[in-house]
């Protein structure tokens, strides 16, 4: 660059600033220029500063038409309670209307919304406890033409009232849950009680048996010398039945020979004829007599054998009865330790319960009815709304500022002039950053003025500055290097930008094309700026911004003078032709 071009690009400048300040027209309209950013930036800012903070202005009609109910013998009405909050809740304007006049006005728009509370709704949150539990319901009328945002406002408060009456159908359950509680306490209690008392009963029990259990040890004593001599006297029977077969056997034998020996009938009539009939008769009885007592003399051993076995049972019984007798004893001891034991742990669990069940119902109820309480711990901290948004709009008014200034002071182009497209492009450039300046300075002035909370005010100050003069160039270039269709660009950016730079939304929720020229557009990048350093910078969020916004106006800067030095003479015949047409 030369000093002859260097020379031409200051009397531009000079030019520009002579006519600023010698015409009042375009004094006036500088002006003007210079404020109608802030105003688009500061108005839209004032307007959701709180928006939350009069939707006690908003109409919601509340019919109540529930009968009631009774419950243990209580009188229960859950839509009077509904109505006693909603009459202490500021968050709405409720109307308490009947239920013609709720869907008759919530028709015609005189309330944006109502909520129907029907004639069973106690009785059917009664019936959760019993076997036919039925669903309790509400209905929520609304009418979405009267107003998109009113709607969304009226969804919050049937939601709190919707919150308020489940709560209220858990806290009862869980109350009657709780009530069950006692009774059970109560029953624990008692069957401690009776375990206990059946314990004692099972140890005298024991006691008597032990006592048994002594006689039978000495019954004992008594059975096993009496089994001994059994036994004994059995053995010395047995012998004897031993002998006396023996003896009866030998008398059989001798009987025998007697009879073989003499023969009656072959004596002679007389004395010793009849000594011999009396002696073979008396052999003959002897053999009988040796048979019978042979006889009784096997039975006796048998005898003796049945004593003995008896002896030995009877010992056996003894010794069983001695260690049934124990055994009993032993029986009843554990038992009654096992009882006395369960009876103990039915106690501590009644007394657990005890201690559960005696909690005060209205402290029980409030718990039931939030037994979680988040915690809330904010990160960089908002005082307001309005703050909240003002990145955005600040941000957006600047873009605004730049085109409108852009459009009112239209970017020349050289053909026809004494000036290259160089020297055109860099001699008007300063004006407008000097704008861009103002106009920033002025909306960060309003910004104070209107309470908007800043974390960093020098880093803020700066980044806004900075911010403004990179759109300024980047308008500036496009509308100087292609003309009026540059004015169109400028235009579609700034309507991509409004959704795309998730400035309000997310940009997660937003439709995958704004999704994806979301890293593309400036604003994102001025947006994160500002934001950073009007609510609390992240050093790591804050550069990258920094150094990407710095890059799209060095690119444009260039871009624009290389597309300007080819498309400037095709640029100015393109404007011409559209004077020509006397619409433009």
């Amino acid at each position: 660059m030369s000093r002859k071009d260097i020379g031409k690009i200051v009397e531009l400048m000079k030019n520009d600033f002579k006519s600023v300040f010698t015409n009042p027209i375009v004094t006036l309209l500088i002006v003007a220029i210079i404020i109608l950013p802030s105003l688009y930036a500061l108005i839209n800012v004032e307007a959701c500063w709180d928006p939350y903070s009069n939707t006690d202005e908003v109409d919601f009609a509340i019919a109540n038409l529930d009968n009631g109910t009774s419950f243990q013998g209580l009188q229960l009405n859950i839509g009077n309670e509904l109505v006693k909050e909603l009459k202490n809740n500021s968050k709405f304007d409720w109307k308490f209307v009947t239920e013609d006049e709720l869907r008759e006005g919530v028709n015609k728009g005189d309330y944006y919304a109502g909520i129907v509370i029907p004639k069973n709704l106690s009785e059917n949150i009664v019936s959760i406890t019993g076997d036919n539990p039925k669903q309790a319901k509400l209905e929520y009328v609304v009418n979405i033409k009267a107003n998109p945002v009113a709607s969304r406002l009226t969804d919050a408060a049937a939601n709190a009232v919707y919150t308020s009456l489940n709560a209220k159908i858990v806290q009862f359950i869980d109350l009657a849950a709780y009530g069950k509680l006692g009774e059970l306490q109560e029953g624990l209690a008692s069957g401690a009680s009776q375990l206990g008392g059946g314990a004692v009963l099972l140890q005298s029990g024991a006691s008597q048996v032990a006592a048994g259990a002594g006689q039978v040890a000495a019954g004992e004593k008594i059975i096993k010398n009496g089994s001994a001599a059994v036994k004994q006297g059995s053995s010395q029977i047995k012998q004897g039945a031993k002998n006396v077969s023996q003896g009866a056997n030998k008398v059989q034998q001798g009987s025998e020979e007697l009879q073989g020996a003499v023969d009656p009938s072959l004596m002679p009539e007389g004395a010793i004829k009849e000594y011999a009939k009396n002696s073979a008769a008396l052999a003959n009885g002897s053999s009988e007599l040796a048979k019978g007592s042979n006889y009784l003399a096997g039975n006796s051993s048998l005898l003796a054998d049945g004593s003995s076995k008896l002896a030995d049972g009877s010992l056996a019984m003894a010794e069983g009865s001695l260690s049934l007798a124990a055994g009993a004893e032993l029986l009843g001891n554990s038992a009654a330790q096992a009882l006395f034991a369960a009876s103990g742990a039915l106690a501590a669990s009644a007394n657990s319960l005890a201690s559960v069940t005696g909690i005060n119902e209205t402290q029980l109820g409030d718990y039931l009815f939030s037994p979680v309480h988040l915690d809330r711990h904010e990160i960089y901290p908002v005082p307001d709304y309005g703050s909240s948004v003002s990145p955005f709009y600040i941000v957006l008014s600047m873009w605004v500022g730049a085109l409108i200034t852009c459009v009112l002071i239209e970017p020349k182009s050289s053909v026809g002039t004494p000036y290259s497209p160089f020297e055109m492009y860099t001699g008007k450039l300063l004006i407008y950053i000097i704008l861009s300046i103002l106009q920033a300075c002025v909306t960060l002035i309003g910004a104070q003025l209107l309470g908007v909370y800043v974390a960093n005010y020098p880093l803020f100050i700066l980044s806004a500055i900075l911010v403004s003069v990179v759109f300024m160039i980047l308008i500036y270039s496009i509308i100087s290097a292609i003309g009026t269709v540059g004015k169109g660009v400028a235009v579609i950016l700034l309507v991509f930008q409004i959704s795309g730079t998730g400035g309000i939304y997310p940009i997660e929720i937003m439709p995958k094309l704004f999704q994806a020229l979301h890293p593309y557009l400036p604003m994102t990048y001025g947006i994160s700026l500002v934001r950073e350093a009007q609510l609390g910078v992240v050093w790591s969020n804050y550069w990258p911004s920094l150094i990407i916004l710095l890059g799209i106006g060095i690119a444009t800067v260039i871009a624009a003078m290389l597309i300007k030095e080819k498309a400037d003479k095709a640029s100015k015949y393109f404007e011409e032709k559209l004077e020509e047409s006397g619409l433009f």
